[in-house]
């Protein structure tokens, strides 16, 4: 039985080879082993802006901060994927607070 970053992995792959939707599928196989697995909600998110479902690449996004709070990096992510929703005041929010994460401010 594959494991989620085995999964991950054929996702990458699918994407690699243009298939966006396949690799969308693959993720949520993912997810049914392990919903809080955070790299494939990362890519998730990508996939899911790319493909232009701009509510399930928010949500996708979200999801990661919420299992990795710390990490900046996940905030400006966030606001990548609000920008390429359109989401503009959202995206400079979380932009803002990938900068304090990154400073050591809460």
């Amino acid at each position: 039985m594959p494991t989620p970053d085995d999964l991950y992995e054929t996702a990458i792959q699918q994407r690699d080879a243009g298939d966006k939707d396949a690799a969308l599928a693959t993720l949520k196989q993912a997810f049914d082993l392990d919903s809080n697995f955070a790299i494939g909600h990362g890519l998730a998110a990508k996939l899911c802006a790319d493909l232009g479902h701009f509510d399930e690449a928010i949500a996708h996004a979200r999801k990661v901060v919420e299992l990795e709070p710390d990490d900046a990096f996940s905030y400006t992510a966030l606001s990548v994927i609000y920008q390429r929703c359109g989401r503009i005041p959202e995206a400079e929010e979380a932009k803002a607070r990938a900068y304090y994460k990154q400073m050591g401010i809460d």
